[in-house]
């Protein structure tokens, strides 16, 4: 009898390797990673997608507001010497910020449609009141003869001025002076942006409307902040030093937040909708709040001691950010779809890398040759599993979404699986197998303060099974593996 060749030796070897299989299907693993890397880049495009949607609904309604103010403003004249020691004239602002500062607020959201996706807008009405009592010129050595009494004036900010529904007049120690667009320099007002959110993350984002290097201003900032003013009567610095109270009204449209500055020495922030999703964001948290499936009520107060500004300051020297300060409601729609599946897809390397598992052990220990071509089919139907999740969770509720998926591919991988073991032991283990798996990611995917232990403690019970079921492999002849550790 001819005795076999190097070649069909090697082929025999490398048919029968335990470590070889192993080996092959380590690499199939690593390959199928790539379209599930794939399947986190469409995540990120269809969010990014909504996220369009969102702003071109709000640019015609009005964005995210955050509105800065009131600022008591007075201009003076700035005399200094260039480099050649020639005098130049300027003009220069003195801010001042309010001693109390309260905001009475109601929204009324609606939802509006584009395409397949929800975008809450809202119709707000704020009332604003407080006093200016603290304001001084005297330690800052400025000529009296240089400051222009007759131009002082009072600046508000908002993210978004056309957002504003009204005529806006301002109640000057009870005289009514009409508001009017702009500010002679956008140095007058605190450097301010409109609170941003992404479909994938909850955290406020603060995003620059101007990058320009001719637009940046006094401390590297440039003028983001859109304003309106009204002229004051204030004649004199004895005028300046006294108790001023203001007050106005403004209807103002928005969609998905609206953030407060706390400008003032003290300020108060009512805020209250009928609406029964809030997130309350921002540097602070209400002192007090009220959810319920009618709606919320939430107050703040902020002290001048907890941020990191100053009450005054002049526009030659300084130019405070308040985005850091700003704090507010987001009126969220309770569809969390894109963070849930983006977490989904993080996981793909599990249910991919146990479904191997299955199959190995099926083939080591039960006499079944399983072809790599195989492997790469159930694998591909795994990855396939989170694009089908993503498609219908833009129109039902993730967990509905998760289950009609999961029983699709757990259908597919089973039946499969039918035709390969022709055995309906081994392909009940499979489907029971794949329904603890997906179940698994589930309740990881559910929890927050403890996805991390409840992950660890099934990755470990992973572990124990696995070298429960190879404690007795002969890993260098698979042909010596007893009849008793076949798949139970």
């Amino acid at each position: 009898m001819t005795s076999p060749s190097t070649f069909e030796r090697l082929n025999s070897w490398i048919r029968q390797s335990v470590t070889i299989k192993l080996l092959s299907i380590g690499i199939l693993i690593l390959l199928l990673l790539i379209p599930a890397s794939m399947v986190e880049n469409l995540v990120q495009e269809r969010a990014n997608t909504r996220d369009q949607a969102t702003a071109e609904v709000s640019a015609k309604w009005g964005g995210p507001q955050q509105f800065t103010g009131p600022v008591l403003v007075v201009p003076y004249r700035r005399l200094e010497r260039d480099d050649k020691n020639r005098l130049l004239e300027s003009t220069a602002y003195a801010c001042f910020l309010p001693d109390t500062l309260l905001i009475k607020g109601s929204l009324a959201p609606e939802r509006r449609r584009r395409g397949i996706y929800d975008v809450v807008v809202y119709s707000s009405q704020l009332q604003v009141q407080g006093t200016f009592q603290t304001a001084s010129l005297a330690d800052w050595n400025i000529n009296p003869a240089d400051i222009r009494w007759p131009e002082a004036f009072v600046a508000v900010g908002l993210s978004d001025m056309k957002g504003i529904r009204n005529g806006i007049s301002l109640r000057w120690d009870g005289q009514s002076i009409d508001f009017e667009p702009g500010v002679p320099s956008p140095d007058v007002m605190p450097f301010s942006t409109a609170p941003q959110f992404s479909s994938l993350t909850a955290e406020v984002q603060h995003v620059e409307k101007y990058t320009s290097p001719a637009e940046v201003g006094v401390a590297g900032t440039g003028p983001a902040t859109e304003a309106m003013s009204a002229t004051v009567p204030l004649p004199d610095a004895a005028a300046l030093a006294r108790k001023h109270t203001f007050s106005f009204s403004v209807a103002l449209n928005g969609s998905s937040a609206l953030f407060f500055a706390p400008l003032g020495r003290e300020t108060r922030v009512q805020l209250q909708a009928p609406w029964p999703d809030p997130s309350f964001a921002g540097a602070f948290l209400p002192r007090q709040h009220s959810v319920t499936p009618q709606g919320f009520q939430a107050s703040w107060r902020v002290l001048h001691l907890n941020r990191s500004y100053p009450q005054r300051w002049r526009t030659a020297d300084f130019r405070p950010d308040v985005d850091n300060s700003a704090f507010g409601a987001r009126l969220i729609v309770p569809v969390d779809e894109y963070q849930k599946n983006m977490r989904a897809a993080k996981y793909a390397l599990l249910p991919i890398s146990l479904t191997f598992l299955i199959f190995f052990f099926v083939e080591v220990l039960n006499r079944k040759r399983i072809h790599p071509f195989q492997y790469i089919l159930v694998g591909l139907g795994l990855v396939i599993f989170y694009v089908l999740l993503l498609a219908l969770s833009e129109h039902m509720s993730f967990n509905a979404a998760y289950a009609l998926a999961g029983l699709a591919i757990i259908g597919l991988v089973t039946a499969y699986a039918a035709s390969i073991f022709r055995q309906r032991r081994l392909t009940l283990i499979t489907a029971g197998v794949l329904v603890l798996v997906y179940g698994f990611v589930f309740v990881v995917l559910q929890l927050q303060d403890y996805a991390l232990l409840i992950g660890s403690l099934g990755l470990l019970l992973v572990l124990a099974t696995v070298m429960y079921l190879s404690r007795r492999i002969n890993w260098y002849d698979t042909t010596e593996t007893p009849a008793e550790n076949s798949v139970a």
